[in-house]
């Protein structure tokens, strides 16, 4: 199951407990995924085009249960996977016209819109029912990895009432012209998770937040490791030219403090500056044995035993 199907599935589980959200979700099932068609005589018909049989038994519960009756049928896409699709046929009698115009579906005058009035959602529950609704519709989510989520409509006007919907939640959505249509649109985890979880879909939005924490742990994994590998690599590199300079200068007499750190350093080959500092006595800092062994390097460089090198003392 895809991860859009198990969203989809998810939202239709959720029964609006007031009137007023019932109107949002039918409101943006409409403008999401309705389809007008005129017939003769000025007859017309409009049925909802959703993609899950999840969708489509939440839309048909919702058009009883404000008295509207509708006919459920199936088809086969002839494009792409021949994935099935649901429909419901709404008998456009006085009763679904009246709901219709109340759901800011069609005007006074019974034209379509295509957005509703800004009272269909004007309290907080209503918004999150409507973008419950376009989810429902015509909405898209991929993941976990690289998120991505789609609201579609028919027009821009639509895809920005949606985008401005999710904005007075605290929701940016970016909005796209595409094709004969539009989106609106939203990438990155967080900002997905947090629409899903407005929609009600907070098992969806858990697992989005989950995969994230899961890849930004591994992620800060990856560039520790990183790091301490190349640490690793300058330290054994540095090493290894302190060692070579030492024995150049073997059999000639060093003063105390760097026969000091070249005896340690030719003991104990795999420990880093700061180790070797700490075995010194009395014990000196990182820096200062950093200063020792570049003048013991530049040392054995001055007799033409190593390559010089410019090195900045501490």
């Amino acid at each position: 199951m895809s991860l859009s199907d198990e969203l989809r599935d998810e939202l239709a589980a959720i029964t609006p407990r007031r009137r007023c959200c019932c109107l949002a979700e039918l409101s943006a099932l409409f403008h999401a995924a309705g389809t007008w068609h005129l017939h003769g005589h000025g007859e017309r018909s409009l049925h909802l085009d959703v993609a899950s049989p999840a969708a489509a038994r939440r839309a048909f519960a919702l058009l009883r249960d404000v008295g509207v009756r509708s006919e459920l049928r199936t088809y086969r896409r002839r494009a792409f996977d021949r994935a099935t699709r649901y429909q419901l046929h709404v008998e456009l009698d006085q009763s679904a016209t009246t709901l219709l115009r109340e759901a800011g579906v069609v005007s006074r005058e019974g034209a379509p819109l295509e957005r509703p009035p800004k009272r269909v959602v004007g309290r907080s529950c209503c918004r999150a029912a409507y973008l419950r609704g376009a989810l429902l519709g015509s909405g898209s989510l991929s993941g976990p990895r690289a998120p991505h989520l789609e609201l579609r409509s028919t027009g821009r006007e639509g895809a920005e009432f949606v985008a401005d919907v999710a904005a007075r939640e605290g929701v940016p959505l970016r909005v796209l012209e595409r094709g004969a249509g539009a989106i609106a649109y939203a990438k990155g985890s967080e900002t997905i998770a947090d629409l899903v979880a407005l929609a009600g879909a907070s098992e969806t939005a858990l697992g989005l937040d989950e995969h994230a924490v899961v890849a930004g742990t591994r992620a800060e994994a990856n560039r520790l490791a990183n790091a301490d590998e190349a640490n690793l690599v300058r330290t054994t590199r540095a090493a290894h030219e302190q060692l070579q300079a030492i024995r150049a200068l073997e059999g000639e007499p060093l003063p105390g403090k760097l026969q000091e750190i070249a005896d340690l350093r030719l003991k104990h080959p795999y420990l880093t500056l700061s180790e070797l500092a700490a075995k010194c006595r009395p014990v000196i800092t990182k820096a200062a044995a950093h200063h020792r062994m570049a003048v013991i390097r530049e040392l054995a460089a001055s007799r033409d035993v190593l390559p010089a090198r410019s090195t900045r003392v501490g």
